[in-house]
């Protein structure tokens, strides 16, 4: 296969999994979704498509409250935790003004977040950029991605992680016309509550077969999709002892 043919191929794999990234993101539209696995393929779409480090979510819990909801790694979620703990960092920068927040440098940004960019810089980051989960005026969260290097994105991909945010919010918006809004508060406060079983999951999972906290994920996601199951499901099975899925290999 010529270099062309091989940079043909390549256009068309990622055209394909861009455009079933979009087919997973608007699933929300349909009756029975569940919105821990919408935030979690929002984070993998993240990493795989736009090829940063690592992804971040942090969503209104409808009661005037961010929540961390998801991330992609261990240590993207404590550096999220650290953001909401000291009122600080480009995410809750991104949700209150609502426009897109970057650092192509964090180095160079340490008067701007002074705790969170030392933070950030030591978990091995070096720039970031973070996208509004925004319908018009109503901001309900907001995407962040890191990357181990400086220039992490340019402005294609930027404009392709507002489009995956908007597509999500899009969703998340359409559940609240829907029903009540404290029925949508209700859910996402399951949600906040299933991560933490899905935690303690990764963490049983990693302890008991020696692995990452990434690799116990990817066990537990690959079981509860190969069996029909939801993540929330396979997770309480998990801590119950019922269940010890495989590590993939590789």
């Amino acid at each position: 296969m010529t270099e062309t043919a091989d940079a043909g191929a390549a256009r068309a794999g990622r055209d394909h999994a861009l455009a079933e990234t979009f087919v997973q993101l608007a699933d929300t539209l349909v009756d029975d979704f569940d919105l821990l696995e919408l935030f979690d393929q929002l984070m993998k779409s993240s990493v795989e498509l736009l090829g940063v480090s690592a992804a971040g979510l942090l969503l209104d819990d409808q009661r005037g409250n961010l929540a961390v909801v998801a991330s992609s790694s261990e240590e993207t979620r404590l550096l999220e935790i650290f953001q909401l703990q000291n009122n600080e960092g480009p995410c809750l920068e991104c949700v209150r003004t609502g426009q897109p927040v970057t650092s192509d440098d964090l180095g160079a940004d340490v008067e701007r977040w002074p705790l969170f960019v030392p933070r950030a810089v030591a978990a091995g980051f070096r720039s970031v950029a973070a996208v509004p989960m925004r319908l018009r005026n109503d901001v309900i969260g907001g995407l962040n991605l890191f990357h181990d290097m400086e220039t992490p994105i340019d402005a294609d991909q930027r404009r392709l992680a507002q489009a995956f945010a908007d597509v999500a919010t899009i969703g998340i918006l359409q559940r609240r016309t829907v029903h009540r809004t404290a029925q949508l508060a209700e859910q996402l406060q399951h949600a906040l509550n299933s991560r933490v079983a899905i935690e303690q999951a990764k963490g049983v999972i990693a302890e008991r077969r020696q692995v990452s906290m990434v690799g116990a994920f990817e066990a537990l996601r690959r079981y509860a999709r190969d069996h029909n199951l939801r993540l929330t499901d396979a997770a309480a099975a998990v801590v119950r002892g019922d269940l010890d899925p495989e590590v993939p290999e590789g």
